[in-house]
């Protein structure tokens, strides 16, 4: 009987800690007002994003389920002296918006809502009708915890926003990687407002969560 407790209370710790993980917000960010953008040094190398080698994986929250996807970049350009970055900013194609994690129906039933298209639903998410693009301005590079981390303006549907995650950077040759870790954006601080409990009452179990998770990759070319 004390060996079989044991085991249930082992079992009952392993559920709540994979329960706790789970729902553990990655790199959570703190959205603050917009702050003056980074300029570069006259030495600095300018490069030009290929946004064909470079993407956007995002995932939604729902109580008991998620949703992926990606967002491809429209352009953008970084600068660095000496392989160290220095400033930058991109463009981020909504349009773009892809889900990964359906087929069919269902896939373009969820682009479509996510996109804005149909009647009555044109601002429940993005309004890409309106807000075809959002952009991201670098505002400093921070040293902290032994990581990188990168500040920046990030506008969406108009808002505009400093947020600040890590990152870590390279120089393969004549190009220069971006990659972020994966980090947490609480929609709600652009407008973003559909289905979530923190600004619509009553909504029981057929909420979505406020939190949305990114991780950006940029690949760039020195300009010729």
């Amino acid at each position: 009987m004390k060996i079989r407790f044991i085991s249930a209370l082992a079992i009952a710790a392993l559920a709540i800690s994979a329960f706790s993980c789970k729902g553990e917000k990655k790199n959570e960010t703190e959205a603050t007002s917009a702050e003056e953008v980074k300029e570069a040094p006259v030495e600095a190398v300018t490069y030009t994003v290929d946004a064909a080698s470079s993407s956007i994986d995002w995932v939604g929250f729902k109580p008991t389920e998620k949703h992926t996807g990606t967002i491809k970049l429209a352009s953008g350009t970084l600068t660095a002296k000496e392989g160290v970055l220095e400033s930058g900013s991109f463009v981020i194609d909504m349009t773009s918006i892809n889900v990964t994690d359906l087929e069919g129906d269902e896939k373009a039933g969820l682009e479509g809502h996510l996109k804005g298209e149909g009647e009555g639903k044109e601002d429940h998410f993005f309004n890409v009708a309106k807000y075809p693009k959002a952009t991201f301005e670098i505002t400093g590079i921070t040293e902290k915890e032994g990581k990188t981390y990168l500040e920046g303006n990030f506008t969406l549907k108009g808002i505009k926003k400093n947020i600040s995650f890590p990152i870590t950077t390279s120089v393969e040759g004549n190009a220069i990687t971006l990659t972020t870790e994966a980090f947490t954006i609480n929609r709600t601080d652009w407008g973003v407002n559909y289905g979530s409990k923190s600004v619509f009452e009553n909504l029981g179990d057929k909420f979505i969560k406020d939190d949305i998770e990114l991780k950006v990759s940029l690949k760039a070319t020195p300009n010729s």
